[in-house]
């Protein structure tokens, strides 16, 4: 599931911050459970980035990976940083005290023991272009560009309460040429990486974790301001960790984590990631932006929203086929600050889920919760405001009951726009999302919405725990019959994927599954993605091409790029790539093809 660095933090200036376990409390907290790699031996320096070593982390030696594998490119060894100031000493003692006496990490869900253990737990460094071997199959000319996956790797080893949406963001690039790869994965330098990486330590709590309670609050709020008044961060220049997603449109790439505005990043031809910088559109976008655009591949446009605890609760906005962003769109009628993490488009609108999960300040302040939590007694809601909305007098609402969404599959019109069809997973245990994820099932449904008569229908298309679905991109906003989900088993571990044909659902039929692929024991994977066979064939059948994704073996302790043909029955494999590295599990992909990377 995304995380979802909520926009709810943004207005008190807090960031979602890793946190290094120093020396006076590794007695404290032993995070035993986490297992972090060295890099692959190589015969050359690298551009690998360093840091002062820090006594808490131990470093447990990495499994026996391919010895011939080298960085492409190198570069002198970096000077050693000094010691830390004196003003950082007092926070981060400060720090200790909260995280061991006030807040310490006691439910699962943020002790950093459980959360990074196995394949959840970081790279200790960043990986220079690295050449990979292709052990079976042939890689096939369309993937020739680069298939990128973001997702959370804590900078530092948290020292207290962490949870799994608070990493920094690690872009994590498979570039793909005439039938070679390499890998590469380096961090999104936001404006946080680069202050705590020159600070050496974190600077701001975590946004998912460290805001348990009143004491815990007031204590980690009060710290985080006297950093911020002494001069060692300014809020200004953003507090996100680009951790979520990517989006390429008007011919850039960005990084995005709802927190913050996007972050434009590039892949080199050697198939490195350089971080070009935040990006807010000539003074146009604010604060914040979803890390789900929508991009209409006929028009060109991108469709996106910022949402946040403060009226307006959910803003509205699109950007022009050249990346101009157009006017905002407040939208007043949401009248209390729900979780909106993902939409959809249409040809004719854009249609918001108001769920139960929202912001909840009064938990966070009385209880030992997150900010955000679950409104049993709310009624869900579907908003749908056409497409090019001036404003909100146009927007619709309608009532659906039990229908709590994290991520929009897709939607399309129907009876010359007088209908709109959704399909999205349904969290059936939505008080469990950020708690216990192991304990959530989300099952896909088509939602038919009579726009004539206010008539809402679903039915569902797959009984199976499914989420981290995709769709042939280029049929966003249109009707489309294939969707390729992740299986959660549970979640957030992913054991396979399945091939569903939502045209099925037609005819009343409950499962909808045609083709499913179990990566095998031990094995768990990541969200797919859909890559065209002949993406400029017009004619071309639309599961015509091939499903790619990151597969971690636990039992060899070995990542694999994995490409399976999506129109084969039982999505066979076409290739695997052995990658010299593990890759952690993260969230969500993107794949760019070398045509695009040019425009880069």
């Amino acid at each position: 599931m995304d995380p979802f660095s909520s926009s709810f933090l943004s207005s008190f200036s807090l960031s979602n911050l890793p946190l290094t376990l120093p020396p006076s409390t590794s007695s404290v907290l032993r995070i035993s459970a986490v297992r972090i790699e060295e890099k692959p031996p190589t015969s050359t320096s690298t551009t690998t980035r360093t840091r002062t070593p820090q006594p808490s982390r131990r470093q447990i030696p990495s499994p026996p990976y391919p010895t011939k594998t080298k960085p492409i490119s190198t570069n002198p060894p970096p000077t050693p940083k000094p010691p830390p100031s004196l003003a950082v000493t007092i926070f981060n003692a400060f720090d200790d005290i909260i995280n061991t006496f006030i807040d310490p990490p006691t439910r699962p869900s943020v002790d950093p023991k459980h959360v990074l253990a196995d394949n959840f737990a970081p790279v200790v460094d960043e990986l220079p272009p690295t050449k990979c071997t292709v052990v079976s199959g042939v890689l096939p000319p369309c993937l020739d560009g680069a298939y990128i996956r973001n997702g959370p790797n804590p900078q530092f080893l948290p020292r207290g309460p962490y949870h799994l949406f608070d990493g920094d963001g690690m872009l994590h690039v498979i570039r793909i040429s005439d039938g070679g790869a390499t890998l590469c994965s380096r961090y999104v330098k936001t404006y946080k990486f680069t202050i705590e990486e020159k600070t050496g330590s974190p600077v701001l709590p975590n946004v998912f974790s460290g805001f348990n309670g009143l004491r815990a609050s007031a204590a980690r709020g009060a710290l985080s301001a006297v950093r911020t008044l002494t001069g060692m961060f300014d809020p200004s220049n953003g507090i996100g960790l680009a951790n979520t997603s990517l989006a390429f449109f008007g011919d850039s790439l960005y990084a995005l984590g709802e927190s913050d505005l996007p972050y434009a990043v590039k892949v080199t031809a050697d198939g490195d990631v350089v971080t070009l910088g935040r990006r807010d559109f000539d003074g146009k976008l604010f604060m914040s932006m979803t890390a789900h655009p929508k991009v209409d591949y006929e028009t060109g446009e991108t469709f996106a929203f910022r949402y946040g605890p403060v009226p307006p609760f959910l803003t509205y906005f699109r950007f022009d086929s050249e990346g101009r962003k157009e006017a905002d769109v407040p939208v007043f009628s949401m009248t209390t600050p729900s979780f909106l993490h993902d939409f959809a488009i249409t040809r004719k609108y854009a249609v918001f889920a108001e769920i139960q999960l929202g912001m909840n300040p009064m938990e966070m302040i009385f209880g030992s919760g997150s900010p955000v939590g679950a409104n049993s007694s709310k009624i869900p809601r579907l908003g749908v405001i056409p497409r090019y909305a001036k404003d909100e007098s146009e927007i619709r609402w309608f009532e659906v009951p039990g229908f709590n969404i994290i991520h929009a599959i897709n939607a399309w019109d129907e009876d010359g726009g007088d209908t709109v069809v959704m399909v999205a997973p349904n969290i059936l245990s939505v008080e469990h999302t950020l708690e216990r994820m192991d304990l959530i099932h989300a099952s896909v449904e088509r939602v038919r919405i009579d726009l004539k008569t206010g008539f809402v229908s679903r039915h569902p298309v797959a009984s199976r725990n499914l989420d981290f679905a995709v769709i042939n991109p280029k049929c966003a906003g249109r009707k489309n019959r294939y969707v390729y989900a992740a299986i959660g088993d549970p979640m957030p571990k992913i054991s396979g994927v399945v091939k569903l044909d939502v045209s099925m659902s037609e005819s009343d039929r409950c499962d909808c599954t045609v083709a499913t692929r179990i990566f095998g024991p031990g094995c768990y994977g990541g969200e797919p993605f859909f890559v065209a066979k002949e993406p400029n064939n017009p004619e071309a059948e639309e599961d015509d091409g091939y499903l790619v994704t990151y597969v971690h073996n636990e039992n060899t302790a070995e990542s694999s790029f994995l490409v399976m043909g999506a129109k084969s029955p039982n999505l066979e494999t076409v290739a695997v790539v052995k990658l010299p590295r593990r890759v952690p599990y993260g969230f969500h992909g993107l794949f760019v093809t070398e045509t695009n990377l040019k425009k880069l």
